[in-house]
């Protein structure tokens, strides 16, 4: 432990000028044993300062670096644990309790009996020792400074610290001395009794010679006392001065305090105004409303356009007032509380003036617009709302100010702004369709149809009149194009062309005239009542979204405006409220151009998809876009049920069993419908819902052609097969439809496998003795005779075939040619002009028997001499001169 204290002492509190005075080797009270020491340590220079220092071994090598240190006033209580039994045990509280477990009792022990002793000797305050054996609180003598001269007190000082610990360390120059006094006594080191007697003889020596030097200054020592004597009546005299100078400026100093107070409430004073002008001033700037203001409020003029100016600006003025931030207490006083009052009588007497002034405007409209009814419907236009919007566009900055300060109000104007547009848009728009109603059944005489009576201003031809006109002009055109099919005449009609072309231009005007009527309604809306029109996502208008029975969107406050979500609804269900009647009258419309040709859908599908495709360009959640694209559905139903109808008719087809069949009305009408469909539907948007109904009506077509050919009695299933399929093949030859290329290939090799076989069977066995002959031989040959010996069998030897061959000369074999031929041209069609085709093929087929019976003749029969009575030559002139003769 000795060493350890050396090594302390050298290495840690030498530099820092303390001297270590006791240690302890210690570890934290139940944790694991990492031991440290606690030492106790003084400072060498005043004030003495005492500390216990924490000190621990370094991890990295073999060195104590120090780690915490605590001021020993600090400490309020050591608590020993035990003060009868042994108990290495101890707590020190300073700012919090540190519990110690020593390596031994003794080392605890001496530890806090130095730490007593320093309390004792340094410190004023005393600390508490808890459990603390009385034997170690030993006290020390209590010695002044005062009372003794000051180099007494040092070696008192010296004293005590070596009473704390009897070990002390020489600094450097005792060293220095101890070394030179033993340099002058050789035997200081073999001989330590004999040096210590030399040291003590001249200690006393020295002590002699300080006792006769004190003695031979007395005199020097009475001087010295007679001029302190006199100092201290010197200084008596000037304390005396300095007590009367003290009362005198005692007296100015209790007027000063009194100038400086006054000076304080002055200033107080001036800053409590200066605050309150300020405060005045701000209620002052900020609410007060200028007379003109008022008076604009009360009694402007809000039809001119400076009236309106004028009243905007009040109204933006008292918006101002009303809303301006009080400051704290503002609103405890009764000048604010009046002015309040009296901003709020304004704004209510200006908003019930303004909606009321509105709601004319909003009635005179409807009279207005009514006068020019007439005009725009028999022209086929709608009317421009325009200047109405336009007047009253100047009220927008009005309605925004209405919404936010009275919203009940705002919701009122709106509301009754949709009741009294909504009737003047369905007088305008039914109308609207009415004409176009009647223009699309081709009615004569139109000016009488548009006879204009009553108050309600409404056409006098009804939807039920022009429904008969369109299912009388539908079935006559049905029934024309069924007598043209059964005539084999498979041209659409000019009429057809004529009347469609109309119903496509009709159509599409009244698209044209909507939209605009649409977008600048509901452009008009969203300034108008300052709402926001554009949204991120697209949504649906549905009928439960109407605004008779308030919605859930609207289950707010009154009094509190909309949030941005909420306004873009409220503009979708006004302009449905508005213009609730546009997609009824639509799709009645939509219904009567198919009731008056049922391909009018194929029309109306790619107008409106465009027009759906527009719209939803411009703003894909807009009214217009939510509409058209509803109306879009009915069309695409109407033309997935003209498809369906076309397929049903295909499977309902009867044929005549008197006549033949030729080319098949629904191949005809697929033809038709596939050329007016290409030409409508060129460059379209949905072009893929006429590929998928391509797929399904050409499907539809070769099942119930193979149906019809099966059940077929007059004309032969394989003239059928191949007039047919020849037609649907030049047709999709013709359109060059990309997504039936494979039905088209699908077509070609219908028609050829058909036609082969419609050849081979009209054909059949021309020769027919001469067959069974040679279907003879080719028998044995399969036997296994040898061909070359075929004519030693007894009933194919030479003899028997010239017989056979006798039979069929050139006149013979033209005869039953010509036969053919006549057969043929009853079976086939004029409009399909296959009768040469089948007639060449059938000529290609008889040459080919013939080839083949004359390589019989020559491989059975060889050297023989034994040919047919007519030559190929003789084929050919007898098919050309047939084909001619007819």
């Amino acid at each position: 432990m000795t060493a350890i204290k050396h090594a302390l002492q050298r290495d840690i509190f030498t530099p820092n000028d303390e001297r270590l005075l006791s240690i302890v080797n210690v570890c934290k009270a139940g944790k694991k044993k990492k031991n440290c020491f606690l030492c106790a340590t003084v400072t060498t220079e005043r004030p003495v300062q005492v500390k216990v220092v924490k000190v621990k071994k370094s991890d990295k090598g073999d060195f104590y670096k120090r780690q915490i240190a605590w001021a020993l006033r600090d400490l309020a209580v050591v608590d020993a644990k035990d003060a009868i039994k042994e108990n290495p045990e101890f707590d020190l509280h300073f700012e919090k309790i540190y519990k110690w477990v020593a390596s031994s009792t003794a080392e605890k022990n001496a530890f806090i009996s130095c730490i007593w002793k320093l309390n004792q000797r340094y410190l004023r305050k005393k600390i508490d020792f808890v459990n603390v054996s009385s034997q170690l609180l030993e006290e020390l003598p209590k010695v002044t400074e005062e009372s003794v001269p000051s180099g007494e007190n040092q070696s008192v000082t010296g004293g005590d610290e070596e009473a704390v610990d009897e070990y002390q360390e020489l600094n450097a120059r005792e060293e220095q001395d101890i070394e030179i006094i033993m340099e002058g006594c050789e035997y200081a080191i073999s001989n330590a009794e004999a040096f210590a007697e030399r040291l003590s003889r001249e200690l006393q020596v020295l002590d002699g010679a300080n006792i006769q030097s004190i003695m031979a200054s007395e005199k020097q020592v009475n001087i010295l006392m007679k001029l302190l004597d006199e100092a201290l009546q010197e200084v008596d005299q000037i304390e005396f001065k300095l007590s009367s100078y003290e009362e005198m400026l005692q007296s100015v100093k209790e007027q000063m305090d009194q100038i400086s107070e006054s000076n304080h409430l002055i200033h107080l004073s001036n800053t409590n105004n200066v605050k309150l002008l300020s405060e005045i001033e701000f209620l002052v700037n900020h609410m007060d409303l200028a007379k003109g203001h008022i008076k604009a409020l009360q009694e402007g003029d809000l039809a001119s356009s400076r009236g309106i100016e004028a009243c905007t600006n009040a109204a933006d003025a008292l918006l101002q007032c009303m809303n301006v931030a009080l400051r704290p207490g503002h609103d405890m006083l009764l000048a604010v509380k009046q002015q309040q009052q009296r901003f709020s009588d304004l704004r209510e007497h200006f908003a019930r003036r303004l909606a009321s002034h509105l709601n004319n405007v909003f009635v005179q409209q409807g009279h207005d617009q009514s006068s020019t009814l007439a005009q725009h419907s028999i022209e086929l236009t709608l009317p421009n709302h325009h200047p109405f919007h336009r007047d009253l566009l100047r009220y927008a900055k009005l309605m925004e100010w209405l919404k936010s300060t009275d919203y009940g109000k705002y919701e009122g104007l709106t509301k009754n702004y949709m009741d009294y547009l909504s009737r003047l848009y369905e007088r305008e728009i039914k109308d609207f369709f009415e004409v176009a109603k009647i223009k699309m059944t081709g009615t004569t005489k139109e000016s009488k149809k548009f006879g204009l009576h009553g108050s309600s201003g409404k056409l006098t031809g009804s939807t039920s009149s022009l429904n008969k006109l369109s299912v009388q002009s539908s079935g006559n055109r049905r029934s024309q194009s069924s007598s043209l099919l059964d005539m084999g005449n498979m041209s659409t009609s000019d009429l057809d062309v004529a009347d469609r072309t109309k119903f496509d231009k009709i159509f599409e005007q009244v698209l044209s005239e909507l939209e605009p009527l649409c977008l600048a309604e509901q452009d008009f809306i969203s300034k108008f009542f300052k709402l926001q029109q554009h949204q991120s996502m697209p949504g649906t208008v549905t009928e439960a979204d109407d605004l008779d029975g308030g919605t859930s969107s609207r289950q707010h406050n009154s009094g509190t405006p909309l949030p941005v979500s909420s306004e873009k609804d409220m503009i979708r269900q006004m302009m449905t409220k508005i213009f609730r009647c546009i997609e009824p009258e639509l799709n009645n419309l939509i219904a009567l151009g198919d009731k008056i040709d049922s391909f009018n859908s194929l029309y109306m599908l790619v107008k409106m998809s465009h027009h759906v495709w527009t719209a939803q360009n411009v703003d894909p959640a807009s009214f217009l876009s939510t509409t058209l694209g509803n109306v879009l559905v009915t069309v695409k139903r109407n033309f997935d049920k003209c498809i369906s109808n076309q397929i049903r008719q295909m499977e309902e087809v009867k044929i005549s069993k008197k006549s033949k069949v030729g080319i098949l009305p629904f191949v005809a009408e697929f033809e038709e419908f596939a050329g007016l469909a290409e030409s409508i539907f060129k460059n379209a948007e949905r072009r893929g819902d006429l590929d998928k109904a391509y797929t399904k009506l050409i499907r539809g077509v070769f099942v119930n052609v193979e149906k019809v050919a099966n059940e077929s009695q007059k004309t032969p299933r394989d003239v059928v097969m191949m007039e047919n399929f020849h037609h649907i093949f030049a047709t999709l030859s013709r359109l060059k439809i990309s997504c039936l290329e494979a039905e088209k290939k699908e077509a070609k090799q219908k028609y050829t496998d058909h036609l082969q076989s419609y050849v081979i069977y009209s054909l059949g066995q021309p020769l027919e003795k001469l067959n069974h002959f040679f279907e003879g031989v080719e028998a044995r040959v399969a036997q296994g005779i040898r061909e070359e010996e075929v004519s030693y069998q007894l009933a194919f030897n030479k003899q028997e075939l010239r017989k056979v061959i006798k039979e069929y000369p050139g006149k013979e074999v033209k005869k039953g040619l010509d036969n053919l031929y006549k057969k043929v041209d009853k079976h086939l069609c004029e409009e399909e002009n296959l009768l040469q085709v089948v007639w060449h093929s059938m000529q290609d087929e008889f040459i080919r028997q013939y080839k083949h019976f004359e390589g019989l003749i020559a491989r059975c029969y060889p050297g023989s001499g034994v040919t047919m009575e007519f030559t190929i030559q003789d084929i050919l002139d007898y098919c050309s001169s047939i084909a001619q003769s007819h």
